[in-house]
């Protein structure tokens, strides 16, 4: 497995706690030249590559009359873009092995939310883009697919509100009762199902909720 990411200390600990079979490679994929050194790193690592997760992403929260252009152009970069670039670069090796592409979604896509138009526009886009590659890649045996997650605790999170840790768990928390199971989700519960894509091996152009039943609209309580 190689993984990737701006940060070295994150890379660090999560290679050091993976062991020989990951490698990391810094490196921000909204810059060409970092995407290339990231695909060729991958490829090196294991001899060609059968599987790209697209998850990396930006959050940015404006209402509609204060959004500022730049900052979207720049999320827009970072959450499409930039994916769809990679998954090109990828595209020839992974038609050797037959391998996937997996895109991460958002709950946005199912229920609304006020001040959060420009990320759910993102995923909208990767929803979208995740069936039209289905549909063009599919002749390569290569399949695509997206994982549309509910309310997960990350690191995104804190940074889109500029708060700490807790502010950022306990805000996140209080959305619990908006899901039918009653709490907020793991990121190991998420990547279960983007280990699922990238071995079902006749599952292409497909959007899977991932939201402990958060698009079906109830409120717990």
């Amino acid at each position: 497995v190689t993984i990737c990411g701006r940060r070295k200390d994150k890379i660090d600990t999560v290679v050091s706690e993976l062991g020989e079979a990951c490698h990391g490679v810094v490196g921000d994929i909204t810059v060409a030249t970092d995407r290339t050194r990231i695909v060729a790193g991958a490829v090196d690592q294991g001899g060609g590559l059968d599987g790209l997760v697209n998850n990396a992403g930006n959050m940015y929260r404006a209402p509609l009359a204060s959004l500022e252009e730049q900052a979207l152009l720049d999320l827009f970069h970072s959450n499409v873009i930039a994916g769809m670039l990679l998954a090109g670069l990828c595209e020839t090796h992974l038609a050797q092995r037959q391998g996937a592409i997996v895109f991460l979604g958002s709950i946005h896509n199912r229920r609304a939310f006020p001040g959060v138009s420009p990320y759910a526009a993102t995923k909208g886009a990767i929803e979208a883009l995740t069936k039209s590659l289905a549909a063009e890649l599919g002749p390569q045996n290569i399949r695509v697919n997206c994982v549309a997650p509910g309310a997960v605790y990350t690191e995104i999170n804190q940074r889109a509100g500029l708060l700490s840790d807790e502010e950022a768990y306990t805000r996140l928390q209080g959305m619990k009762d908006l899901h039918a199971l009653g709490r907020i989700g793991e990121v190991d519960e998420v990547a279960e199902a983007i280990a699922y894509f990238l071995t079902a091996q006749w599952t292409t152009g497909t959007i899977l909720e991932v939201d402990g039943g958060m698009s079906l609209g109830v409120t717990q309580g």
